[in-house]
């Protein structure tokens, strides 16, 4: 299999540095976290949680400053945990109006700013009814355990090029094992979830 270097790298640049869930589901009148895990070179940048359903035109609605403590706005709240490569995004008191398409996202300032793209996952959230047994539950979904052959520093082979867009791998030869998202529920009283 043959990829050109510029495809190649256009497409894996931005791709691999930032992986998530590819949909988080809460119920209304709880809360639901999302947590996403970035590569280390993306350690000290902001990082932010916007909504729209292109990347290119997402409304920012949260963001970090830089430091590891926790930004809010609204309903909505932010945490970079940089030592652990991981951010979380909480949303409180779901309504139906919250769901819809979201973005993780990792600002970026490149050379040719004009050319570049933010690192982005995006993320579908649904809200579904409160039954008197999920009433107030926070439901959390997390980012894979590893990148795929990049935290063991295992260089790909051609034949397992990896195309992560939009939240979804790909490999040749196919994994069975490939699906990057996981979903996790944490239940009250549960600890820490990073």
């Amino acid at each position: 299999m043959w990829l050109s270097p510029v495809l190649l790298l256009l497409c894996l640049s931005g791709s691999l540095s930032l992986m998530g869930p590819s949909s988080v589901t809460g119920t209304s009148g709880g809360s639901l976290c999302v947590r996403c895990q970035y590569e280390e070179l993306y350690q000290r940048h902001k990082k932010y949680w916007c909504r729209g359903q292109y990347e290119a035109t997402c409304e920012k609605i949260v963001e970090t400053n830089g430091e590891e403590k926790e930004e809010r706005s609204g309903r909505v709240s932010i945490r970079d945990h940089a030592d652990k490569l991981t951010f979380i995004v909480t949303m409180e008191n779901l309504t139906a109006d919250d769901a819809g398409p979201y973005w993780c996202r990792i600002q970026t300032t490149w050379f040719l700013d004009a050319l570049s793209r933010d690192p982005a996952v995006h993320v579908n959230v649904s809200v579904s009814a409160a039954t008197g047994e999920t009433a107030g539950r926070t439901t959390c979904g997390a980012a894979p355990a590893t990148f795929p052959g990049l935290q063991s520093k295992k260089n790909l082979s051609s034949e397992e090029v990896l195309t992560y867009c939009s939240g979804v791998a790909f490999f040749h030869p196919p994994r069975t094992n490939a699906h990057p998202c996981r979903k996790t529920r944490i239940e009250p009283g549960d600890s820490d979830p990073v």
